[in-house]
Parts: structure tokens; C-alpha cells; sequence
């Protein structure tokens, strides 16, 4: 596009840059939001559904780490797996296309090569982020309620502690993915909140039963 001066001399008008593709950030933005929610809900429950029969703020702290140490691991693997599976099927669909073109896969230039293969999902970085998050959102119950010896204190502030991460990922999710930042955060909320509930309620129930498991 141009444009026309006093003097009638044609002007060549700077086009806007592309706007940023956010979609681009969907790799590592859901592995990231994902484990960070999964931890912070996970090992919240776990801790309020321990905390709900054994008042004893080590068994509350040995069962939160042990929730993230297995659920780290487990989002990892997991992600990788999951994300590798994809790049296969990304991979096997470049080659059908190379060869449907008449050309063989050694054969595409350096360029399109390159071009292409960043394209590709990484698995080791979606595994990396996936259980980074996952650490980073269980160490929220296990620090709030690692300093606190009153039970109903700590169950109170772990609650409390909890659900503003639940906000603070919520947004930040929301944000980067320039989804309704409100909406979002409401769901992970409440999500989280029947999460740690359920939890609670019914490992209170079982163990009121008394049911003999020997």
C-alpha cells in the first residue's frame, strides 16, 4: 500500500507487523497451566483428605511429598509420551507429503527443512514444563501448612494459600492465552475447590465407618 505526498511522490506505507500467534504458545502454555493446577489441586487434596482423619502435621507433610514427587514424575512421563506420540504422527505426515510432491525426504531443501521442524512439538520440553509445574504448584499446600502446628489453622491457611495460586494460575493461564481472564479464573476456583471437598468429605466418611480393612 502507498500513499501520495504534497510533490505527488508516491509513499510507501509500512504495513503493521503480524500479530503475535498465541496459539503458537500452545505446546508448553497447556503443559505448564496443567501441571501447575494438577499439582496444586492433587497434593491440596491429598493433604486436606489426609488431614481430614490424622490431625499430625507430618503425615499432612509426608503425604504432600509424596504426592509431588509421584505426580511430578508421573506428568512428565506422562507429557512426553503423549507429546512424542505427536511428533511421530507430524513426522510420518511430513514424509507422506514429501513423497506425494515427488521428492524425497534427503531431498528437501535446508531451509523448508528447518522451517518445518520447528514446527514440530518437543516432547522433553513439554515433559520439563509439565512436571516443573507440577512441583511448583504442590510446593504451595505443602509450605503453607509446613510452619503451622494448630490443625484448624493450618487447614485454614492451606485452604486460603491454595485458592489465591488457584487464582494467580488461572490468570496467568488466561493471560498468556488471551482467553476472559475472569471466567477462567472462576473455573480453575471452583474446580479446585470441589476437588480439596470431595476429598475431604469422603475420606472423613470412610474413616467414620470404620470399616475394618484387615
Amino acid at each position: 500500500m502507498a500513499t501520495t505526498n504534497n510533490n505527488n511522490q508516491i509513499q510507501p506505507v509500512k504495513m503493521e507487523p503480524d500479530r503475535f500467534d498465541y496459539a503458537k504458545r500452545a505446546q508448553w502454555l497447556r503443559a505448564a497451566v496443567l501441571g501447575a493446577n494438577d499439582g496444586l489441586v492433587s497434593t491440596a487434596s491429598l493433604m486436606m483428605g489426609v488431614g481430614a482423619v490424622r490431625q499430625d502435621v507430618k503425615a499432612m507433610i509426608l503425604t504432600g511429598f509424596a504426592g509431588l514427587v509421584a505426580g511430578a514424575c508421573s506428568m512428565a512421563i506422562g507429557e512426553f509420551v503423549s507429546v512424542y506420540s505427536q511428533y511421530d504422527i507430524q513426522v510420518a505426515q511430513m514424509r507422506r507429503d514429501q513423497e506425494r510432491g515427488g521428492q524425497a525426504p534427503a531431498e528437501v531443501e535446508g531451509g523448508d527443512k528447518d522451517e518445518e521442524e520447528e514446527g514440530l512439538p518437543n516432547p522433553m520440553q513439554a515433559a520439563a514444563a509439565s512436571g516443573l509445574a507440577f512441583s511448583v504448584g504442590a510446593m504451595v499446600p505443602l509450605l503453607a501448612a509446613s510452619f503451622i502446628k494448630a490443625y484448624k489453622v493450618r487447614i485454614g491457611v492451606m485452604f486460603a494459600a491454595v485458592s489465591l495460586a488457584l487464582v494467580v494460575f488461572g490468570w496467568i493461564g488466561a493471560v498468556l492465552g488471551r482467553a476472559p481472564v475472569v471466567k477462567s479464573g472462576m473455573r480453575v476456583l471452583v474446580g479446585g475447590w470441589v476437588a480439596m471437598a470431595l476429598t475431604f468429605a469422603l475420606t472423613k466418611s470412610v474413616d467414620s465407618s470404620r470399616m475394618d480393612w484387615v
